[in-house]
């Protein structure tokens, strides 16, 4: 199959970019991994039985998708794109085969992942990340029982409480990790913030959830614990020493990062974001990246919302509209003026989040014998022995330890990997820099890989 615009991922940034791709007249498909379109803020848009407690701004993933379906894009869900290329190609396992489509643009809109917070006890049975309790919430109707407790830092944190709440959950604390010393950053940002959507949302949750739930603030370490699986949750405050709480379930959460997994793979410049404590793909305003064919749109290429996203979409589609033939410069400026607009707008207060929210070092950077690769049990310890005898990075520790080389390729400890061995050598992560990250990005068997058209060069390859 060959196509004009292929898009990665059905969130806000790849519905609205598939949308208007289609509109101009391009011929655009849509790969997603789930079996129907929103990605994770919209997740299950059109099935979620949990609809009535996920909020008011889920209802606007509706009409995105709406649009999308009505736009004649083609859309391939449950299909899991493992490599993009330079050359704009599309490598993606459906049905347990391995196909191939030729694109002469890609759009990499593959979202956020949560960052990880390696606590001691975090691979404990009953400890799980904040985004899958949503996860299960949204596709299922699924609420946790038993006594919650939620640690973290970061809007979803609490937005996941109301959530919760609406749901029927008991929710026994909430344990605030946002360090106070973030504050003399934040401010010079707080008049922005003041004056954004941001700030209504912000002091709306934050009253519901207080209404109903203890929460706990200047919370500065934390460790689950329990034998088979959890039971309690130790954290410590300054000034007030240990505390515990029984604990049947801990939802942890200290903001998201940019998924750069696939534009890595595809030879996308990255660099190091100290505001937001994150590797993200080097973006012209169009969302056009170091590859020619290769553009990302949507969180993805910088944490900025939904709303944000939807609209980093449709400037991507433009630019594509505008590469590819199908308009002109003028009507690319004209059309991006109000885009850009609504951008601006989405965009306001979001430097005051980041900076309010960064985690701390203690949360970022395990130490003694706490897990950092869940995949291989490779521990901080272990990380710190391989520092001392000379690994220089994460690629390195790879093979001293095979850290990030397992099921997950690095996406749980990648991060985690580089800013731990940054601390030890006193240098900024992006001078470590991340784990290299080739195709496949996702588990690919044998049989699904065997199953590619073999094009003309490899068939005269394997004739010689």
């Amino acid at each position: 199959m060959s196509v004009d615009l292929a898009v990665v991922g059905a969130g806000p940034a790849g519905l609205s970019a598939a949308t208007l791709g289609a509109e101009l007249g391009l011929a655009v498909v849509l790969f997603d991994e789930q079996g129907v379109p929103g990605g994770q803020i919209y997740r299950a848009s059109e099935t979620t039985p949990a609809r009535d407690v996920l909020g008011p701004d889920f209802a606007r993933g509706d009409a995105l998708v709406a649009a999308f379906r009505a736009s004649g894009a083609r859309y391939v869900p449950r299909a899991s794109v493992w490599n993009v290329d330079a050359q704009g190609a599309v490598d993606f396992t459906l049905d347990g085969r391995a196909e191939r489509t030729e694109a002469r643009r890609v759009l990499i809109a593959t979202g956020a992942i949560e960052r990880p917070m390696p606590i001691p006890g975090w691979t404990l049975p009953g400890v799980m990340t904040a985004g899958a309790a949503q996860i299960a919430l949204k596709t299922a109707g699924l609420r946790p029982n038993g006594r919650v407790v939620l640690a973290g830092t970061g809007p979803l944190l609490w937005l996941l409480a109301r959530q919760l709440l609406a749901a029927g959950t008991r929710i026994e604390a909430l344990l605030d990790t946002t360090p106070d010393a973030n504050w003399p950053d934040a401010l010079p940002h707080l008049p922005e913030f003041l004056v954004s959507p941001l700030l209504f949302k912000g002091l709306a949750l934050q009253t519901a959830v207080r209404r109903r739930v203890r929460v706990v603030g200047g919370v500065e370490a934390i460790e689950a614990l329990g034998e088979a699986r959890l039971r309690r949750v130790l954290f410590r405050r300054a000034l007030h020493g240990d505390e515990e709480l029984a604990a049947d379930l801990l939802l942890l959460h200290q903001g998201a990062v940019p998924n750069v997994h696939l534009a890595m793979a595809a030879g996308v410049v990255h660099d190091w974001d100290a505001r937001r404590l994150a590797f993200a793909p080097r973006l012209d305003p169009w969302g056009a990246s170091s590859l020619e064919r290769v553009a990302v749109a949507g969180d993805g290429g910088g944490i900025g919302g939904a709303r944000a996203a939807e609209e980093q979409g449709r400037l991507a589609a433009l630019d594509a509209a505008f590469r590819l033939g199908r308009i002109d410069a003028v009507e690319r400026e004209r059309r991006a003026h109000l885009i850009r607009v609504a951008l601006s707008r989405a965009l306001r207060g979001r430097a005051f989040i980041d900076i309010l929210h960064r985690p701390a070092i203690g949360f970022r950077v395990p130490r003694g014998k706490t897990v950092l690769c869940r995949c291989e049990e490779v521990t901080a310890d272990d990380v710190a022995g391989a520092v001392a005898l000379g690994v220089p990075g994460p690629n390195q520790l790879k093979a001293f330890l095979r850290a990030g080389m397992g099921p997950c390729q690095g996406r749980q400890c990648a991060l985690t990997a580089t800013e731990t061995i940054a601390a030890a050598l006193g240098k900024s992560p992006g001078d470590i820099g991340h784990m290299r990250v080739r195709p496949p990005i996702k588990p690919l068997t044998l049989g699904a890989f065997a199953s590619l058209p073999i094009d003309d060069d490899a068939r005269r390859a394997v004739e010689r």
